[in-house]
């Protein structure tokens, strides 16, 4: 679709199946706990996606409670629960979206040579049984059931079209044609779903769908070959993330059909504007900080720095850009506020990104903002966005930063003192280490009394020039759960220690839940 309209031809809609907090959080060092898959599913619906998989409920209670809170405050989207084709996991799923008001189980089953004869040990007469009577039981439970033939894409396609005619036939409303290890290619890929329509003679009684992973780095480019040939839902995640090498990148999916409408012929009910919003939120809360070079969503995607393109974008924007930044809410660098800025200025402003704080939140950050006033030559929007995500209280700070001294240098060991206030007391210790952070981080480790063991430590500019704040992301272990955390500073050094700080409140307000479930147990946390 783009800017201009040409030649359009009429559209069908293709349904937008988000696995962010299913197949995504699968990504190694991707979990979040429930309170950021609540605000996740809640910004999805805000998305406008059509189907929303909160989860795998089986696995784990943690999961199962998961999908349970989203099923009870998502409205307008499916909310799906992912099961094995088993009872105790249809069961388990049915249970967790009792709330939901519109509910689907999401039932698979591998169909491939190499998982029957390796993993499943069955017969294809075995599976086909399997696979219905799995539908058929999903079915007593809800009228909506999904199923997916693991592997599809290595699939004997004989074999396939019968397992896909006999759960159509069992009661299953969508079909999913998974490529499960980034195995296919665009075209073969879209011909299987071709295939698959002339082949089978029930598939007009289901919406058929596809799940890409991205190990070739293909899963965009397999989905829209899919989309081309038939398939009318698509499975993918925010920002790509997932299993090993990721998923179908939504933002990515949705603007290649919103921008060649006249190819595809397909459109998505997405709310565009709300894509890059979403798109930090899930960085945020998984870690996993997107590349700037990341298409639709990175920091570069709409920036450019050659001459001659810049000369064409101010003539003529649509000379580089084939969309608007505005279409999916990118923050463009603009100087947007200054030093006579009122509170007033940074909450309106913030609300145009996207960002409401309540009142203790805003103070806090209208003060963070006259201090970086105070320090750089000029304030982005960006920066605003750094500081407003780093003051907001997702759990109630059992620790808070006072004071930070650091002596460090060339053959010089480094010294440092951090002063933390809690419960109204401040509290000081002085420690070397390897580095300033690494020393830091050991005087916290003393003080609070939670000792994590650091897995993961990222640091990146969030504007550009010397003067530029510093955001750091951090992943801790506490005792085996790991927490990330976030900070963001003109300090490279204060950035670190207040990252490492919000993941010790994490984990101290994690502590502090279980030891009220169950009081007496000791989780090695000083509170």
């Amino acid at each position: 679709m783009g800017r201009k309209t040409v030649g359009m031809a009429k559209q069908d809609r293709v349904l937008i199946f988000d696995t962010t907090l299913r197949d995504g959080e699968q990504a190694p060092g991707a979990s979040m706990n429930q309170r950021e898959k609540l605000e996740v599913a809640l910004a999805l619906e805000r998305l406008g996606v059509d189907i929303i998989e909160a989860g795998f409920p089986v696995i784990s209670k943690g999961d199962f409670e998961s999908v349970r809170m989203v099923a009870q405050k998502v409205r307008s989207a499916v909310v799906a629960g992912l099961a094995r084709a088993v009872k105790k996991d249809i069961d388990a799923a049915a249970e967790a979206l009792k709330p939901a008001q519109r509910p689907r189980i999401h039932v698979f089953l591998a169909t491939s040579k190499i998982h029957l004869e390796h993993k499943l040990k069955k017969t294809p007469d075995e599976i086909v049984q399997m696979a219905v009577d799995a539908v058929t039981y999903a079915r007593r439970k809800t009228d909506d059931v999904e199923f997916s033939p693991e592997d599809a894409s290595r699939s004997d396609k004989t074999f396939l079209y019968r397992v896909l005619e006999a759960v159509i036939k069992a009661g299953a409303r969508t079909v999913n044609i998974p490529d499960t290890v980034g195995y296919a290619m665009p075209e073969p890929y879209g011909k299987l779903i071709a295939d698959i329509r002339a082949n089978v003679p029930n598939i007009n009684k289901a919406v058929i769908s596809v799940h890409c992973h991205n190990d070739l780095g293909l899963a965009v480019a397999n989905s829209l070959a899919a989309v081309k040939n038939g398939a009318r839902q698509v499975e993918c995640t925010i920002n790509g993330i997932g299993e090993r090498a990721g998923n179908a990148a939504m933002e990515e999916l949705v603007m290649a059909l919103r921008t060649r409408g006249d190819y595809f012929g397909a459109v998505t009910t997405i709310n565009t504007p709300e894509i890059c919003r979403v798109s930090r939120l899930v960085s945020k809360y998984t870690g996993f900080a997107v590349a700037p070079n990341k298409a639709i969503v990175g920091g570069n995607a709409f920036r450019h720095e050659s001459g001659i393109h810049q000369d064409g974008v101010l003539k003529e924007p649509t000379t580089y850009e084939i969309m608007r930044p505005e279409d999916v809410g990118f923050i463009g660098v603009g100087l947007v506020m200054g030093k006579h800025s009122g509170r007033a200025g940074l909450k309106s402003r913030l609300k145009q990104l996207g960002i409401e704080l309540a009142q203790e939140e805003l103070g806090r950050a209208f003060e963070r903002f006259k201090d970086l006033c105070d320090k750089k030559k000029e304030v982005f929007d960006e920066d605003l966005v750094a500081i407003a995500q780093d003051e907001v209280q997702e759990v109630k700070d059992v620790w808070a930063l006072e004071s930070l001294v650091v002596t460090s240098g060339t053959h010089i060991k480094p010294d440092v003192a951090v002063r933390l206030r809690s419960a109204g007391k401040v509290h000081e210790k002085k420690a070397t280490g390897d580095g300033p952070v690494d020393a830091c981080y050991v005087a916290i480790d003393e003080l609070t009394g939670c000792r994590g063991k650091l897995l993961h430590y990222a640091i990146q500019s969030v504007t550009q020039g010397q003067d530029a704040m510093g955001e750091v992301r951090v992943c801790v272990s506490f005792n085996g759960q790991k927490v990330i955390g976030i900070g963001a500073s003109t300090d490279v050094i204060e950035a670190s220690v207040k990252a490492y700080l919000n993941a010790v409140n994490k984990a101290c307000a994690a502590a502090m839940a279980k030891k009220q479930k169950s009081p007496g147990i000791d989780f090695g946390l000083q509170l």
